[in-house]
């Protein structure tokens, strides 16, 4: 019913070698998809954006995150050494979420296919149930697309 992009250590780049066509296969069928941490760098780089590997990675509880659609803050949970570059963004694709300690971009949402993610991990709960929504709003794709297919 829905591909979900789990967390995972190490290089995007990497992994990426074994996983993007799949993941573009999976795009190309609109089969919801959501991305978190890892999932989330996977599912940027199958849409055309680049990761690098940051100075200093985002590690811990209580990362503030700029959520664009609900105009809120988030608290988050994040444990990773890597980051989508914000350049060259593709007109299919707009930027959700954006950290508020360095601006680099937290969240993506494609505009053609039922396909999010968010570089932070709201499974774990940092905040009081900040992210909770995210995992709502990939059911709510998953009905819609069920919806539409049967």
């Amino acid at each position: 019913d829905g591909i979900f992009l789990s967390n995972g250590p190490g290089d995007p780049f990497a992994t990426a070698k074994y996983a993007l066509k799949t993941i573009q296969d999976i795009l190309a069928t609109k089969i919801p998809l959501l991305g978190i941490c890892m999932g989330h760098q996977l599912l940027s780089l199958a849409g055309g954006l680049k990761t690098v590997k940051m100075a200093q990675g985002h590690r811990g509880s209580n990362h503030p995150v700029l959520n664009h659609e609900a105009k809120t803050v988030e608290i988050t949970s994040q444990n990773h050494g890597f980051c989508v570059v914000n350049d060259n963004i593709p007109q299919n694709i707009e930027v959700t979420h954006t950290s508020l300690f360095d601006q680099s971009i937290e969240g993506i949402a494609f505009l053609d296919r039922p396909a999010f993610s968010v570089q932070y991990h709201p499974e774990s709960s940092p905040g009081p149930h900040d992210s909770h929504y995210i995992f709502e709003k990939f059911m709510k794709l998953i009905k819609d697309h069920q919806k539409l297919t049967s």
